[in-house]
């Protein structure tokens, strides 16, 4: 007998790993596999909007690989932790300023929810893409206090 579909697995570090047909974590009202999960699989973003989406959802799902991958090389980091003790609820994307297919520049400022235990928080960030050799690179960001 089946009540709907459950809780969705967790991968051996603890992190939320969404099924094909579960919402995707982004927000967008689309399914994991017709959103996120297609990027998060090696895919191009497309947009601005798209990559920084796909990295909120690396950011739940406690994939590292992907957003190494998608930061540019000349402000990225040499490698990240991921605390599954963190748990991000909901994305907002705020405003988005270019980064569309044809543009070579994009901002997209959004507010992200997170929890860890019985702290809450959000953290609200203007984040800056750069689209070189047809590929979204996540440049840097502006948090917000």
């Amino acid at each position: 007998m089946s009540f709907g579909p459950g809780v969705p697995p967790t991968s051996a570090a603890g992190f939320p790993r969404p099924r094909p047909l579960d919402r995707c974590p982004c927000g967008s009202g689309r399914t994991y596999d017709g959103c996120c999960g297609t990027v998060l699989a090696g895919e191009s973003a497309t947009t601005s909007e798209q990559l920084m989406r796909s990295r909120y959802t690396a950011f739940v799902t406690g994939d590292a690989r992907h957003l190494l991958a998608t930061w540019h090389p000349g402000t990225r980091p040499e490698s990240i932790d991921l605390d599954p003790r963190v748990r991000w609820q909901a994305l907002e994307i705020v405003a988005t300023d270019a980064g569309g297919e044809d543009d070579l520049r994009g901002v997209v400022e959004f507010r992200a929810a997170w929890r860890d235990g019985a702290e809450t928080g959000v953290l609200h960030e203007r984040s800056r893409f750069v689209n070189r050799s047809g590929a979204w690179w996540y440049l840097d960001g502006v948090v917000s206090p």
